[in-house]
């Protein structure tokens, strides 16, 4: 299961994560992101071994999605090291986001 962050909780689970970490902005209201949900909760379980996958509701962190330049939804960006390290914007196959954990 995906992973929840927070303004409280993304330092420590995302950038201070010993492994890649896929954050999906996103909103309840969103069509797009709503197609995209089960795709993650796929990811989530199938990379649990080597990759943290978690969702960020970009109307509860606003502050965020500012700083990582979230401009529109769904937006996923992959980050290593602490440091944003690749970003796929609107909805994504499973194959495109694979691409983009592998970099």
């Amino acid at each position: 299961m995906e992973k929840k962050f927070t303004l409280e909780n993304f330092d420590a689970e995302v950038l201070q994560a010993e492994k890649p970490v896929l954050v999906d902005f996103y909103a309840d209201w969103c069509g797009p992101c709503r197609m995209m949900a089960l795709t993650v909760e796929q990811l989530a379980e199938e990379l649990a071994d080597t990759v943290i996958v978690g969702k960020l509701n970009v109307d509860d962190c606003q502050e965020l999605a500012m700083k990582y330049k979230v401009m529109s939804i769904p937006t996923l960006i992959l980050f290593k090291g602490g440091e944003a390290a690749g970003k796929r914007i609107g909805v994504q196959s499973k194959e495109e986001i694979m691409e983009l954990i592998r970099g």
